[in-house]
């Protein structure tokens, strides 16, 4: 799991230990910690481990840190949590913004399936899951996020074309478009209590996207890869209210 410290990726990498999966995630130096994200999962009595990787540096250092986990550390199930968002209008942007849009999104997706795949190839088996953004895979306009939307329609293309290569190697591929979900932290029980702009009238949560991962990376759904699932509650647009 890559951004496992915080967010949807920490409830993720949960809802897998409770899966009974060991789990090993990364986490961003002089970023959000791992110490929670530990507890949380040695607490569901499986073996939690945290790896530093900072996925904005050079191509070479990232590949360098990836490598050395993919040295120690059997990985047959990457699920890529990292994917920082900008939101700002494209004559404002910055040659810093394009560097942390493209390079968190889709540069980052990228080199964790390069440093893992080998292994998967090798044991037969593997699930990738990355996540995309709602209408990714139509390439859905959203004003705000020119750079952030263009690096994550790219990363639908990478998947599916993933999906066709890897397919023989028993390796699937998918994309989850994540809805318009604020609140990271509350879950599922929590959040039917209140109302959202969406088809189903609530806002989602960690949970609802947990429970997509979970089906997606089991052994028996070797027969569905290159999908890309909607996690949105009907949302056809980009946001469930205009940002601020």
């Amino acid at each position: 799991m890559t951004g496992g410290a915080a967010g949807l990726p920490r409830g993720i990498a949960v809802a897998l230990a409770r899966d009974r999966y060991d789990v090993h995630f990364t986490y961003r130096p002089g970023g959000t910690m791992p110490e929670t994200t530990l507890k949380l999962i040695e607490a569901e009595g499986v073996s939690a481990h945290a790896h530093p990787v900072d996925f904005f540096a050079s191509f070479a250092e990232v590949q360098a840190q990836l490598e050395q986990i993919a040295a120690r550390v059997h990985v047959d199930i990457l699920v890529h949590g990292v994917g920082p968002m900008i939101v700002r209008r494209f004559e404002r942007a910055s040659e810093e913004d394009y560097d942390a849009m493209i390079d968190g999104n889709l540069r980052s997706a990228i080199q964790a399936a390069a440093a893992f795949l080998p292994t998967m190839r090798a044991g037969k088996f593997g699930r990738i899951v990355f996540f995309g953004m709602n209408g990714s895979s139509v390439t859905l306009p959203a004003s705000g996020l020119s750079l952030y939307a263009a690096a994550k329609s790219g990363l639908v293309a990478f998947a599916r074309t993933l999906a066709q290569e890897e397919g023989r190697y028993g390796v699937t591929v998918h994309v989850i478009e994540v809805g318009d979900i604020r609140d990271k932290q509350s879950d599922r029980a929590e959040l039917r209590r209140k109302s959202a702009e969406n088809a189903v009238r609530r806002p989602g949560s960690w949970e609802d996207v947990a429970d997509a991962v979970r089906f997606l990376v089991r052994e028996d759904a070797d027969y569905l890869t290159g999908a890309v699932l909607d996690v949105g509650g009907g949302l056809t647009g980009t946001y469930e209210r205009k940002p601020q």
